[in-house]
């Protein structure tokens, strides 16, 4: 009896047990479900968003996995948190964009550009920076009088006035003596220098012609003021670098400016030459001459970089694109009446003569109104108007 007693009273025990412990396990299991459901959406990062076919959580939402890869993932956080912002300033943008296209003269390509003329020439060729430049130099500036200054003068202003592009502004020509450079650039406003080292590969007046209308042509299509337009695309692109990649901001500026600011000076560069070569044609300089120039730095010129480091194409590239505007110049320069007009060379192998038969001339004193009418002089003797 008391076995029984014993066996019966462990029976009930045994049977309590299991239903407290099934009770207990009823009482967990949303909680174990709960925290599988967490897990899960951790691992998969996963958030709410309506329209995706991926998951349903049966309320009517239903969710998108987040990326593994770290850009795609910051690209992710920064469209679902600031969506409307980016949506709002890109349509802004694309109409700020689409309102300042504008044609460059002569080649007619397209581009955005907001920057107007007067304010090119006020604020990126201004008299400070140009004050500052003859600072620089000015040891090494040869005088008005000098045969260089007056040739380079001459050409100069034979390629704006038979052209019909003299642009506005005050023209002056500068010869820097430095024979170890090769250069020669143009300011916004018309400041005209040339460096001696520049005056060796020209053979003659037309070759000098080719390099000036390069120069001068960066000036009619105002490619200063549009690459200060495209600055904002190079800045912006350096933050969205910066900010995806996570990288600093020096390598997400080099990265942008590889990526868009080199290869738009490069499109400047090579519409320079055409500009360039059709100006030579309408002032009747041979431009099969431009041509020979480019020649001659392929030949002296073995340390190029590799063209998308730079910002100017490659000399054989050039020689080859100005052989395909070629034949375009040459018509302009036959519909001209220029074809009796060849041989321009006589005044610049003059020129080097006279300078090999004197001294070189070191002055501190700047050019004078090589273009103004003979006898004007302003008060500061710098300046060569045109």
């Amino acid at each position: 009896m008391n076995v029984f007693s014993t066996l019966r009273a462990a029976a009930g025990k045994t049977a309590r047990s299991a239903q407290l412990s099934r009770s207990f396990q009823s009482r967990r299991t949303p909680f174990l479900q709960h925290q599988q459901r967490f897990a899960s959406w951790q691992r998969g990062r996963r958030y709410e968003r309506f329209g995706d076919q991926s998951f349903n959580n049966g309320q009517g939402k239903q969710q998108q996995q987040w990326s593994n890869f770290g850009p795609v993932y910051r690209a992710q956080y920064i469209w679902r948190n600031y969506r409307t912002p980016l949506i709002v300033a890109g349509g802004g943008g694309g109409v700020f964009y689409i309102y300042n296209l504008e044609e460059v003269p002569v080649s007619h390509r397209r581009r955005f550009n907001f920057v107007s003329p007067d304010m090119e020439r006020q604020v990126l060729g201004s008299e400070n920076a140009y004050k500052s430049l003859l600072q620089e130099y000015r040891n090494r500036i040869l005088p008005a009088e000098h045969p260089y200054t007056r040739l380079v003068a001459k050409v100069v202003k034979r390629l704006l006035t038979s052209t019909g592009r003299l642009a506005d502004g005050e023209w002056r020509v500068h010869i820097i003596q430095d024979d170890n450079t090769t250069n020669a650039f143009v300011m916004p406003g018309g400041k005209v220098f040339v460096f001696t080292g520049m005056l060796k590969f020209c053979e003659d007046e037309a070759t000098l012609a080719g390099v000036l209308g390069h120069e001068i042509a960066h000036n009619v299509a105002h490619h200063t003021a549009e690459r200060a337009s495209r600055s904002i695309f190079v800045m912006a692109g350096a933050l969205a670098l910066s900010t995806l990649i996570d990288i600093s901001g020096n390598l997400s500026s080099e990265l942008s400016d590889l990526i868009l600011s080199r290869p738009n000076s490069r499109t400047q560069e090579s519409e320079a030459d055409y500009i360039g070569l059709i100006m030579m044609a309408e002032s009747c300089y041979d431009p099969s001459k431009a041509l020979r120039f480019w020649e001659n730095m392929t030949a002296a010129d073995k340390g190029q970089p590799p063209q998308f480091l730079s910002t100017h194409p490659s000399h054989m590239n050039r020689v080859e694109q100005i052989k395909k505007w070629l034949p375009e110049a040459q018509r302009v320069y036959e519909d001209r009446g220029c074809a009796s007009l060849r041989s321009l060379a006589g005044d610049f192998r003059n020129s080097f003569r006279q300078q090999q038969q004197q001294p070189v001339i070191k002055s501190g004193r700047q050019p004078a109104d090589v273009f103004s009418p003979r006898g004007r002089r302003d008060n500061d003797d710098d300046d060569d108007y045109f």
